[in-house]
């Protein structure tokens, strides 16, 4: 009786075993079995549990992390040059000429004249210091900065002599508004006057107001390059750089070195130099992410060892039947494996699912709990990628199947008349 009992898990079903190893049905049916001790399926259920969550935030953060990144470089790399060319300490006399044979590069889609120089910008009640950077308006009207203007146009720099841009941010640190007339001073540059050696200064009157969203807009300050020439005391138009906005921001490097042998007297500059140390702490701030959530996953996995060990010592009957029919112990493992894997993937399929579900409704839930991580009006940036959900998929699978091997072998190792004797 007992022996029959012990061999009817393979004589039901005999329509599903036709078409399936005998390892694998057996492996199904004990993942699927509602006969566990309590205990048991407690830690089994945990373990799935763990595994969903731990996908689930890992495809949620990465999303997120993506998104701002993405972000992050659209703002920085929209404002700031990919290619700064300049000569040692001279102005660019025939930038025309430099502009219109750079432009006919296949990598370069804008060249734009351009000047930089740090100041400290006061009002009546605040000081503080930018960068100022001169610009010839009919150049930015693809600009980040013209895109993002609250109050005013760039172009409105050309409206009345010694007019400035500035950041709504910057702004309210001065308590200016559009109108106001605020004063730069250039600390490294100085005149000599009867009271003796002052730096240079002029005052400048607000037409326009940006919010970019970034610290950009508390750091720097937009004026006309030829106020910016007489600012600094010099003849022409004042063009010392020209800034090179590429198709391809990652093609900095090569567009470089085709200039460098076409231009040897130029010095080139790219975004990487100028940039490089912050994209890279927000690429180790996403790797660390990763590294942690990634932990999480791998913890919930290894949970599946102490729920197969609970079942191959619930199972050590069955084992020793199976074994004394002729499975070996490959046979055996496979058993364990498939159980474990199935655990683990019913908690892949369900942590992807509720990750993109969340993803995607992340931003209406912050609405709905009354939560701004951004400030008013912004939503986070969300970027899924496939690319990433595959990754996340596969590396839960590969620690869901490592974490079987042990309690298939503790199985396989099962001796059936050390067991049978109590049978």
């Amino acid at each position: 009786m007992i022996l029959r009992s012990k061999l009817s898990i393979l004589i039901t079903n005999k329509k599903d075993l036709m078409f399936q190893p005998v390892s694998v049905y057996i492996g199904l049916r004990y993942s699927r079995s509602s006969q566990r001790k309590g205990f048991v399926s407690f830690i089994t259920f945990f373990s799935i549990i763990g595994i969903v969550l731990g996908v689930a935030s890992l495809i949620t953060v990465v999303s997120v992390m993506d998104g701002l990144e993405q972000e992050q470089k659209r703002r920085v790399l929209g404002l700031v040059p990919h290619v700064l060319m300049s000569q040692q300490q001279s102005q660019l006399k025939n930038w025309r000429n430099l502009q219109r044979d750079i432009l006919a590069l296949e990598d370069v889609s804008q060249v734009t004249p351009f000047q930089e120089s740090e100041a400290l910008i006061q009002s009546k009640t605040a000081l503080q210091g930018v960068l100022v950077h001169g610009i010839m308006p009919e150049f930015e009207q693809h600009n980040i900065i013209n895109k993002s203007m609250e109050y005013g146009q760039l172009a409105h720099l050309n409206s009345q002599p010694f007019s400035i841009v500035l950041g709504q941010a910057l702004a309210r640190k001065l308590n200016v508004g559009l109108g106001d007339v605020v004063r730069l001073t250039l600390p490294n540059k100085t005149i000599f006057t009867p009271m003796g050696r002052v730096p240079v200064q002029r005052t400048f009157t607000i037409v326009g107001l940006f919010n970019v969203g970034s610290q950009v807009d508390e750091a720097m300050v937009f004026i006309d390059i030829k106020a910016g020439a007489k600012l600094h005391r010099e003849k022409g138009d004042g063009v010392n750089q020209l800034r090179l906005y590429l198709t391809d921001a990652f093609k900095a490097q090569s567009v470089i070195k085709e200039l460098a042998e076409k231009y040897p007297d130029y010095k080139f500059v790219s975004w990487q130099e100028s940039q490089g140390a912050l994209f890279a702490a927000v690429s180790m701030e996403k790797n660390m992410m990763w590294l942690m959530l990634s932990l999480i996953v791998a913890v919930a996995a290894f949970n599946i060892v102490s729920a197969l060990v609970m079942v191959v010592i619930d199972k050590q009957g069955e084992i020793s039947i199976l074994q004394t029919l002729g499975l070996d112990r490959s046979g055996i493992m496979k058993i364990f494996i498939t159980q474990g894997i199935t655990n683990g993937l019913w908690g892949v399929i369900l942590g992807v699912t509720l990750g993109v579900l969340l993803t995607l409704n992340l931003n209406s839930i912050f609405t709905m709990a009354g939560v701004n991580l951004l400030g008013a009006g912004q939503e986070l940036p969300i970027s899924i990628d496939t690319a990433n959900i595959v990754v996340i998929v596969v590396s839960a699978l590969t620690m869901s199947f490592v974490a079987t091997l042990y309690p298939a072998y503790r199985a396989a190792q099962t001796q059936p008349a050390d067991v049978l004797r109590n049978e």
